[in-house]
């Protein structure tokens, strides 16, 4: 989408960033949906910046992705710290947009489908975003099936999503295998602004307790999550970031360089 990118595309940490804000990117949401076709609507963090330097097929991913968000303010604060034109306000992650998000989905009639989550999370989360924004137009199904493009699991879901026929995509299994997901199916279904979302209908649905928004603002959302899951999220944010520095001497180099 020219408007955003790549115009004031940024190389950050090894990966490629659109410095946009939630309702930059709500306002590219909006041109997607009403062009028709399929959009991929990605984010970066620190995990995916690990990963990327390890999966070539999330590298095509990215590169195939229309806008890419900044799901970090550590990231943001290097960039920052290089020069970049990127601030605070440009930190655009699910808990931050959502109400604005699904108050935008009832004024426009958007029809939402959600992949992903484990059995009757999706529902749960139906029904609390509903409670919020009564009218959603909004379907779900779980991540418990066979991703390959060919699988009967695959076949069946994309038949479901085009009898729903959806503006909106959101699908929350997890990296890498939401992205290898959207992948693979993007252009077999045709039609749709698909997101990458994580565990935003756990969130939703109560069973993962999100961090307070303050601690998003502060840049320590990461330490809030690691209290709350220090087996599962120990290597994520106490190791991989390591392996982000030849990239962070990457970006020093190329602030010199502008000099």
């Amino acid at each position: 989408m020219d408007l955003f990118a790549p115009a004031l595309r940024l190389r950050l940490l090894g990966g490629d960033v659109d410095p946009v804000t939630p309702a930059e990117m709500l306002a590219a949401t909006e041109v997607f949906v009403a062009g028709g076709g399929t959009a991929v609507i990605a984010n970066h963090n620190s995990h995916s910046l690990f990963l990327l330097q390890r999966t070539p097929a999330l590298r095509a991913f990215f590169e195939d992705a229309e806008l890419t968000q900044i799901d970090s303010l550590p990231m943001i604060l290097w960039g920052r710290l290089m020069g970049l034109k990127v601030g605070r306000e440009h930190r655009s992650t699910y808990l931050d947009w959502r109400e604005d998000f699904w108050s935008l989905a009832r004024e426009r009639g958007w029809r939402v489908f959600h992949v992903g989550g484990a059995p009757d999370v999706g529902e749960r989360a139906a029904a609390a975003i509903r409670k919020r924004h009564p009218g959603v137009n909004l379907a779900v199904r779980n991540g418990y099936f066979d991703i390959a493009p060919q699988s009967p699991d695959s076949v069946a879901l994309r038949e479901d999503i085009a009898a729903f026929d959806p503006d909106i995509i959101l699908v929350g299994m997890g990296m890498p295998r939401q992205e290898d997901w959207i992948a693979s199916n993007r252009h077999l279904i045709g039609r749709g602004v698909f997101f990458p979302v994580g565990a935003a209908f756990d969130y939703e649905a109560g069973v993962q307790s999100a961090a307070p928004r303050w601690t998003g603002r502060l840049g320590i959302e990461w330490l809030y999550r690691l209290l709350s899951q220090p087996k599962r999220l120990a290597f994520r944010y106490l190791v991989e970031p390591w392996f982000l520095a030849p990239a962070a001497l990457a970006d020093v180099g190329a602030r010199f360089s502008r000099r």
